[in-house]
């Protein structure tokens, strides 16, 4: 096999020959043919084959893109990252390592074994360690942003109206499981959980900019650009982590902040997995984790008020965050959007509310908390949640180095 890579298995090779049969069934003969090309050393092929299942994977709505084409997408993917490595040069193995995550973010499940076998014997080769000057800077600003945090009081500053005025967040340091249960999850009551991640590598390891950047800089995440995904000018892109990373630390408007969010990072990036574990907390009732994802973002990120129909606990790895919480009883008074796809999410803009149109809001009592390094909270399904990354920015010579935030969100029953 070119490129160092073990042969195909025989079980490997008929899951590859079936879903091309699949394929061929639903009429994609060109991909079929080009798959094969690929198969055999064309790279050009192999191209044109991505290409022709990446245009399936968005001939409609997400939800009814059949399972093979998604499937398809992997194949081909997996065909240009082999092909790629064929080259000696970096951009060669950073282009196949693109390839790669592109087929386990939007490919179906049969062939992502094979997906992450390949990726791991990429990312075995050490890549190029950079400008020693450089690295030594930007772990600087990364230390630094994480050694400054920001008083509560000018944190009241930024937060919308009335902020840590009203009922605050129940804290408890390393309750048990039982009181958990009993004292918050069967009374759907939120709770801050102190002291219980303090052990996590993640605590520790992911304060170095450089562990980050080593572990999973050349890889390749969705992310949202914008103030939040219900402005008009939201988007999202596909970027490096390192890329990611560097964003971060630029100036801009709301409109250009970058954010890493809801993103099932870890079931994608195995190593991050190893630093994190999932709280015994998720397990209460003999409920089973349904998702596991992670939120990265910079000072002023904002999550708009919205609800989940699933149990959540949030864990903050590193900087602060600012969470409101309204009780699902208040539900029509916070005004949610009509649409379906946003039936879940408040009209309401908290940070500048507009009281002629919304006048029920002024008065609802709500819970409010800001989320330290280390905590958890517990988000009782229904609960409508907003969130503000309030970490602050540190303006040297007209460069904004903000302090990471870093959150993972567990989603059980």
């Amino acid at each position: 096999m070119a490129g160092g890579e073990p042969p195909a298995t025989a079980a490997e090779e008929g899951r590859r020959a079936a879903l091309l049969r699949e394929i061929t069934e639903e009429g994609g003969f060109a991909f079929v043919a080009s798959a094969e090309k690929a198969a055999c050393g064309d790279l050009r092929a192999a191209e044109a084959a991505r290409e022709m299942a990446w245009e399936q994977l968005h001939s409609g709505p997400w939800s009814e893109v059949g399972a093979a084409w998604r499937d398809a997408y992997a194949l081909a993917c997996l065909h240009v990252a082999r092909l790629r490595r064929l080259g000696a040069a970096a951009a060669d193995r950073r282009a196949a390592l693109r390839a790669l995550d592109m087929g386990l973010i939007m490919g179906g499940n049969l062939l992502r074994a094979d997906l992450e076998a390949a990726i791991a014997r990429i990312v075995a080769d050490p890549g190029d360690g950079g400008d020693a000057e450089a690295v030594d800077e930007e772990t600087r600003r990364w230390r630094e942003g994480l050694e400054r945090n920001r008083d509560v009081a000018d944190a009241l500053n930024i937060l919308p109206a009335k902020s840590l005025s009203c009922k605050k967040v129940e804290r408890r340091s390393c309750i048990s499981l039982e009181e958990f249960i009993c004292d918050y999850f069967l009374r759907g009551s939120p709770v801050i959980i102190s002291g219980s991640i303090d052990h996590w590598p993640a605590r520790t390891k992911w304060k170095d900019i450089q562990y980050l950047k080593k572990i999973a800089g050349d890889r390749t995440v969705p992310v949202e650009v914008g103030k939040n995904y219900v402005c008009s000018e939201w988007k999202q892109e596909l970027i490096t982590f390192s890329q990611f990373l560097e964003r971060m630390w630029s100036a801009g408007c709301p409109s250009n902040l970058t954010y890493l969010a809801q993103h099932p990072l870890f079931e994608q990036i195995k190593e991050l997995h190893e630093d994190i574990m999932v709280p015994d907390y998720c397990y209460a009732g003999g409920g089973e984790l349904q998702s596991l994802n992670a939120w990265f973002g910079p000072h002023g990120t904002v999550t708009p008020l919205h609800h989940d129909p699933h149990h959540n606990i949030l864990a903050q790895v590193l900087g602060r965050k600012y969470i409101r919480l309204y009780p699902a009883s208040v539900s029509e008074d916070l005004y949610p959007h009509t649409e379906t796809m946003l039936s879940n999410t408040s009209q309401v803009d908290l940070d500048s509310i507009d009281l002629k149109e919304f006048p029920q809001v002024e008065n609802l009592d709500f819970l409010d908390c800001i989320l330290e390094e280390g905590d958890l909270l517990y988000v009782p399904p229904k609960w409508w949640h907003y969130m503000y990354i309030v970490t602050s920015p540190v303006i040297t010579k007209h460069v904004v180095a903000t302090i990471p935030n870093v959150t993972m969100r567990c989603i059980f029953w």
